[in-house]
């Protein structure tokens, strides 16, 4: 099994990993957790090499989570990315699933039982042994608390045999270590004080520990003094948030922080002729997007088609995000190998055929205000909802509403905070919403298809129903042949497009900028981790 994820990643990760670095940033990351793209953080504003053996650093990072309950929508990766949670599995620095909690797995001739060899000599971050038994109570307690949990796999059963732990499913399911690599599955101290874990932080086995939590604000991590996987060099670590991306720039320049994670091309001219930066730069796997609520007046599939035909986001990406981002038009970027090129886009840009779709429809501008009302005559305003975290998401809105004005459909943005953009999204409060998130999260793109465009998925609350869909993501699910697996994902990303069902806007380029004061900051493909043991202060 660990040949079929790596031939997988090998193949996900071809371009991605081809633009490499700008420039180098020091040792590698050993056999733990590190990735890179979007959070949190805290409040020191200068280094300390004083503060004691191992000194401190600040982080900027852009907001994202009001609890640190993991269980809770995707606040899970900010444990994950602040190092103080782990997981079972992780992705390393070539996207590979490798050993963390779990020392080996394997699977049953059956395909149906996954043995995962529980990792011996872990402590938690407050000195209990990790066990097999708190292990599998862990993921029990999340199967319990998250809605999204049954949305990577359903055990039939879990048991523990020694050091080992066994996850029974009722099918069999591709993706199940890859998907309990992702930091929902993080393990943390069923014995301790659970409720105290959102505002104090869970109980877990990273490298650090949460000393001090402010939602939007910061969060302060100490060392885990308990840490399994060698010596954690920082004392501490505060992850400030910093959501303005000039500020957060500026804040890198006056070494008020000492790594600054997601800012963009327009920020290069800042650090790439100063020798006192480290640049990375990562063909992105996160696609941009917008869906579109089927369950109002984007029902309509005339109204979609042209919406998504008066968008010029060749023009977004090369000249706005100034080639920060290539265009979209499909689910699974072009870094990946799922066919992106051969995927036949019939809405693509084109303004004339948008204004033709709309007349033949019946959308009529009555009034002479320059939009169109309903083909019913009433006035046609579409609700669309960002939020502020991620600058290239207000960019994308802002000239989306400007080109689709030029058509004559009026949009209406509305930005709110990441927080809220999630209850809005369950609750199925927007026409449009935008949306950003990593395409490849247990490996491949099978679980991202299914969390957005599955018609049951409770993620989606956009009314997109295609039975066909919904056939070929269950064929999905039981499939271990990479070549069937890779068809499979054409197939529904056509149908999707076909569908006009979601705004594909672009695929960003990653960059993570880190002063050389600090040693051992990396970038991976995946998100899940930013600060890990191998951060430190150069000598």
């Amino acid at each position: 099994m660990d040949q079929f994820y790596r031939k997988i990643m090998c193949a996900l990760l071809a371009g991605s990993l081809a633009a490499g670095l700008l420039a180098g940033c020091g040792n590698s990351a050993g056999e733990k957790a590190d990735t890179e793209d979007t959070a949190a953080s805290g409040e020191n504003s200068a280094l300390d090499k004083t503060g004691g053996d191992g000194g401190e650093i600040t982080i900027g990072v852009t907001s994202f989570a009001d609890t640190l309950e993991p269980t809770e929508q995707y606040f899970s990766w900010v444990v994950s990315r602040y190092g103080v949670g782990e997981t079972l599995v992780r992705f390393d620095e070539n996207g590979e699933i490798v050993p963390c909690l779990a020392e080996s797995w394997e699977i049953s001739e059956d395909q149906l039982t996954w043995t995962f060899k529980i990792r011996e000599g872990v402590k938690f971050s407050n000195g209990d042994d990790m066990t097999p038994e708190l292990v599998k109570a862990s993921l029990e307690r999340t199967f319990e608390l998250s809605d999204r949990a049954v949305s990577f796999f359903e055990p039939a059963s879990m048991e523990v045999d020694g050091q080992n732990l066994l996850i029974k499913t009722k099918e069999p399911v591709a993706i199940l270590p890859g998907s309990l690599a992702d930091p929902l599955f993080l393990i943390v101290d069923t014995q301790a004080d659970t409720d105290a874990f959102a505002m104090e932080g869970p109980i877990c086995t990273g490298p650090y520990a949460v000393e001090s939590f402010s939602p939007t604000d910061s969060c302060v991590v100490v060392r885990n003094e308990y840490y399994w996987d060698g010596e954690v060099p920082l004392d501490k670590v505060t992850l400030k948030c910093i959501d303005d991306q000039t500020t957060r720039s500026m804040a890198l320049q006056t070494d008020e922080v000492q790594i600054a994670y997601n800012l963009k091309t327009e920020n290069l001219a800042d650090f790439e002729d100063s020798g006192e930066y480290n640049i990375q730069q990562l063909e992105s796997l996160r696609s941009t997007y917008a869906f579109m609520n089927q369950n109002g007046v984007l029902g309509d599939k005339a109204l979609r088609q042209a919406v998504i035909r008066g968008l010029d986001k060749e023009t977004y990406c090369d000249t706005l995000l100034e080639g920060g981002a290539t265009a979209g038009k499909a689910p699974v970027p072009p870094t990946l190998d799922f066919g992106f090129d051969e995927l036949k886009d019939e809405n693509a840009y084109d303004p004339d055929g948008a204004k033709v779709l709309l007349e033949e429809a019946g959308y009529k501008d009555t009034d002479g205000d320059g939009f169109v009302e309903t083909p019913s005559g009433e006035k046609l305003e579409l609700n669309f909802v960002i939020y502020t975290s991620r600058e290239e998401l207000n960019v994308y809105a802002q000239a989306a509403q400007a080109s689709l004005k030029d058509i004559g459909i009026n949009v209406k943005l509305n930005t709110v905070s990441y927080e809220t953009l999630l209850d809005m999204r369950d609750s199925g409060e927007f026409d449009m919403l935008i949306w950003n998130v990593l395409v490849a999260n247990t490996g491949d793109p099978e679980k991202y298809l299914r969390e957005n465009w599955y018609s049951t998925s409770s993620s989606n609350q956009m009314g997109y129903d295609n039975p066909q869909v919904d056939e070929l993501l269950d064929q999905l699910v039981t499939e271990f042949n990479e070549d069937t697996r890779k068809n499979l994902i054409m197939q529904i990303q056509q149908l999707i497009m076909d569908d006009a069902a979601t705004v594909f806007f672009g695929y960003e380029t990653t960059y993570l900028f880190s002063s050389k004061s600090v040693t051992g900051v990396k970038m991976y493909p995946m998100d899940y981790y930013w600060l890990t043991k191998d951060i430190s202060l150069a000598e």
